[in-house]
């Protein structure tokens, strides 16, 4: 079939993501930047033939109900892709996250090393967080694969849909994909204290129920892992804070205060000093201070201390980029266009 081959040419390619749209050709993200693809125009009953040839049947019911669809699909001998499927006037677009087979290792992500000491606390609640593609799967997946390779423990993973499949090895690992295997994460969430976890993966913490239950779980024990979509540490918290009726704000910092042990805020930059991408990465760490400032509702100074505790393994967002920059990995123009601070970093770069 054609989408096949499509998807092979893209990932050859070194495409991120694939798009499938009526009436155009197909087009490949490789690192940013979208490029359409040397294939002819697609007409609607093609791209049409390609889902029905993806989705199996429940999702195609759950596109022709809703409009959408969020599914996974594997080519053999070439890898498994995140799927979307959806509606552009009146015809159907489709969308594809490419998923690697293997799971790097922490230490070839060009992430701080803090991040692999994480993987060793045994309670509590630890956030990636960035836009989408900014590769907090990819972060999750080698944490996750670095626990697997040293406890004999139990993970379960909620997730929409499975992206990476983790293979047991000294663990007992559970994938539970949304749709095919618990209706939302909270329902899963609900009966995951019942299945004897150690670890838990929660997809995205996408709502307040989600959210209520994924700290209910860190809070009586156990390792639970998520993202947010949101582009710091400060921002995270107020985001979490604010999910929860003005009555239950004050309840809910004193939990999340207790249980947050990081936040892991990442951005993808282009490489200029080869093909590829490298993330720039804000960690957060729940010190007493940090712990303090959640409780009293002042997630606005968490920045400055970040700022001054860099020797425990805090890093603030635009440090990274500045580092990134003058490692010679990113140019002037993406730091500054991506800085949090862009008039501060501009004069640092100066130095």
């Amino acid at each position: 079939m054609q989408l096949d081959t499509i998807l092979k040419t893209a990932v050859e390619h070194g495409a991120s993501d694939i798009h499938l749209v009526s009436d155009h050709r197909p087009m490949a993200r490789v690192h940013t930047v979208m490029t359409p693809m040397d294939f002819p125009e697609l007409a609607p009953e093609d791209v049409m033939a390609m889902l029905k040839h993806m989705a199996g049947e429940d999702s195609m019911k759950v596109f022709e109900k809703i409009k959408d669809a969020d599914f996974s699909y594997e080519v053999e001998d070439l890898g498994r892709f995140r799927v979307n499927a959806h509606l552009q006037r009146r015809t159907v677009g489709i969308a594809l996250r490419a998923i690697k087979t293997e799971i790097p290792p922490l230490k070839e992500l060009n992430l701080p090393e803090v991040i692999s000491r994480l993987t060793y606390l045994p309670r509590g609640l630890i956030l990636v967080t960035g836009d989408t593609g900014s590769g907090k799967s990819t972060t999750l997946a080698a944490m996750i694969d670095a626990m697997n390779q040293r406890y004999h423990k139990h993970i379960i993973t909620l997730e929409d849909p499975v992206e990476y499949a983790l293979h047991s090895r000294k663990c007992m690992i559970e994938q539970r994909e949304l749709g095919a295997d618990t209706p939302t994460f909270a329902s899963g969430l609900r009966h995951v204290l019942r299945q004897d976890p150690d670890i838990i993966l929660v997809g995205e913490m996408r709502d307040l129920e989600t959210t209520a239950a994924a700290i209910t779980a860190a809070e009586t024990g156990h390792l639970v892992l998520s993202t947010l979509h949101t582009v710091n540490a400060s921002q995270t918290i107020e985001r979490i804070i604010d999910m929860y009726p003005a009555d239950q704000q004050n309840q809910i910092r004193s939990m999340l205060a207790n249980t947050l042990q990081a936040v892991i805020s990442q951005t993808l930059f282009k490489r200029i000093d080869k093909k590829g991408m490298v993330p720039a990465v804000e960690i957060m760490l729940c010190t007493p201070a940090v712990r303090n400032l959640i409780r009293e509702n002042r997630a606005f100074e968490i920045p400055n201390v970040i700022e001054t505790n860099r020797a425990l393994g805090m890093n603030s967002l635009d440090n990274a980029i500045a580092e990134l920059y003058f490692n010679g990995m990113v140019s002037r123009e993406d730091a500054i266009a991506q800085a949090a601070y862009p008039e501060k970093l501009e004069r640092a770069l100066v130095a």
